[in-house]
């Protein structure tokens, strides 16, 4: 395969076909079932979630500069939080017998999230472009947070739990870059 190039926007096929499919022992689960929108309100968090936990360590990889190992040790503290949230999510949706799709492709085409630049990127804008990411991500989750709250409030806590997290590091995040306000 030396010096051939891989064919561009390929896509892969799953076995057995790309769509979420019940099996016949799902279909037998009983308990609280999740509603099509709080499915759906579900997977827009947990797509950003993941889409954060990658361009995390994208920058964390790639990362420059002026406080270079202070960064680089924090953007490892957004992608652990992304990370245990996006998992946290996804169990809860199989706990309300919905499918969680963290595939690369689903991710992709619907994640919230701008497109992270390739390269080395100095710490000043490294900063500035994860708080950019942060803030979306707790947009997505404030977006969906009344309707969710009215479908299930135990879920709704959940969410409250990974907004309360993702503000704080969105303020340590930022505040890098701040100077002191002058009075």
């Amino acid at each position: 395969m030396a010096g051939k190039t891989p064919p561009k926007n390929r896509r892969r096929t799953a076995s057995g076909g790309s769509g979420a499919k019940r099996t016949a022992e799902q279909n037998e689960e009983k308990g609280f079932l999740a509603s099509a929108g709080l499915k759906n309100h579900l997977q827009s968090v947990l797509v950003d979630l993941i889409e954060l936990s990658l361009q995390g360590k994208q920058a964390h990889w790639n990362v420059v500069g002026t406080n270079f190992r202070d960064t680089h040790l924090q953007l490892d503290e957004v992608v652990a939080a992304a990370r245990r949230f996006s998992d946290v999510i996804a169990e809860r949706m199989r706990a309300l017998h919905a499918l969680p799709d963290g595939r690369s492709d689903t991710v992709t085409e619907t994640t919230t999230l701008p497109e992270y630049p390739q390269g080395e990127i100095d710490t000043t804008t490294t900063v500035d472009l994860i708080t950019e990411r942060l803030d979306a991500t707790i947009g997505t989750v404030r977006g969906v947070h009344d309707a969710v709250d009215e479908d299930d409030p135990t879920t709704a806590d959940i969410l409250h739990d990974i907004l309360s997290t993702l503000e704080q590091l969105s303020w340590m995040v930022s505040a890098e870059n701040r100077s002191p306000a002058v009075k």
